[in-house]
């Protein structure tokens, strides 16, 4: 998983609390993080349909859907794309003691261990919404940490 992720999330936390769109400039101060790779994965967002970009000059930024019904898999899925993390290469059928592709008629041990785990991983993050993520940081960082962001997203440059 991309280090894009990461940041796709905090944004898409962050928007939660706006109420204006919010460049992607002020986003990527807010996080410390190159503005031209956060643009990317805004972009990526945008394309997915999760975020909308707002032209003009109080452009930015902002949330297409409520919070709850953007799950973490979909900001994966928008960032990484939905590849499966394991590709199985048939080495089995490779090497001397090679298994014959006739006798292969089912997925390998390794190939459907590997399945099940991405299966549920990616159920995992389909489980969790912006709006659970945005509970979870309240609880974590106190009731007040996303009204502070929002408050430092609309101060003054």
């Amino acid at each position: 998983m991309s280090g894009g992720v990461e940041w796709a999330l905090h944004c898409c936390v962050v928007l939660t609390s706006a109420e204006e769109p919010v460049p992607a400039s002020r986003l990527a101060e807010l996080h410390d993080v190159s503005a031209s790779y956060l643009a990317k994965q805004l972009q990526a967002l945008s394309r997915a349909g999760l975020v909308r970009s707002v032209e003009g000059k109080a452009g930015g930024y902002i949330l297409t859907r409520e919070p709850a019904s953007i799950t973490v898999l979909d900001v994966v899925e928008a960032v990484d794309g939905p590849a499966p993390a394991f590709i199985c290469t048939e080495i089995r059928q490779r090497g001397p003691l090679a298994t014959p592709a006739e006798s292969c008629t089912a997925p390998c041990p390794i190939a459907r261990a590997m399945g099940a785990a991405q299966e549920a991983w990616r159920e995992a993050l389909r489980a969790v919404s912006i709006a659970d993520l945005v509970q979870d940081v309240a609880s974590a960082s106190g009731p007040t940490a996303l009204a502070r962001v929002s408050q430092w997203l609309t101060s003054p440059r």
